[in-house]
């Protein structure tokens, strides 16, 4: 095992490496149930109006295999849930054969916490309900994809 569990700065619990881990290694699999998109859509749904009714900080879980299914990782089992977004990751994600796999993008030093981009598709009216708290010197406050940072700068300047 290259990672351990344990609280983190970010956001409740982290994944940490629990010795280096080489650049392109796969670290951890995400695992949990194998649900329709449509079943994906309404666990989805109603955890988000769980935690903003709530006002916790809460998690979904729920993570895009392809375009049929999705994985409920919300099971404890699932130890790759507790990898922590953030706008300068040092991991991403590797669908290899219908498995998730979180693998490293650089060298990865024993202590450090895992990082991904959780991928969110810019929404303008949604947005606001995913705060980033990364803290990378890169990180635009928001949980958005760096591939849609252009849009919500853009949303950023026609509001001005």
């Amino acid at each position: 095992m290259k990672w351990l569990a344990k609280k983190s700065k970010i956001h409740g619990t982290g994944i940490y490496a629990s010795e280096d881990i080489p650049k392109n290694t796969k670290i951890i699999e995400y695992i949990g149930e194998k649900i329709s998109k449509k079943e994906g859509d309404v666990r989805s749904e109603k955890r988000i109006r769980r935690y903003l009714n709530s006002k916790e900080t809460g998690s979904v879980y729920i993570f895009e295999l392809n375009s049929k299914y999705d994985i409920d990782g919300s099971k404890r089992y699932n130890k790759a849930r507790y990898i922590n977004h953030s706008c300068s990751p040092n991991c991403e994600v590797d669908i290899i054969r219908g498995r998730i796999w979180i693998s490293s993008i650089k060298k990865i030093k024993k202590g450090d916490e895992l990082f991904y981009d959780y991928g969110y598709e810019f929404d303008k009216d949604d947005y606001k309900d995913h705060v980033c708290k990364c803290g990378a010197k890169n990180c635009i406050g928001y949980i958005i994809s760096s591939d849609d940072w252009k849009k919500y700068k853009k949303h950023l300047r026609s509001k001005k």
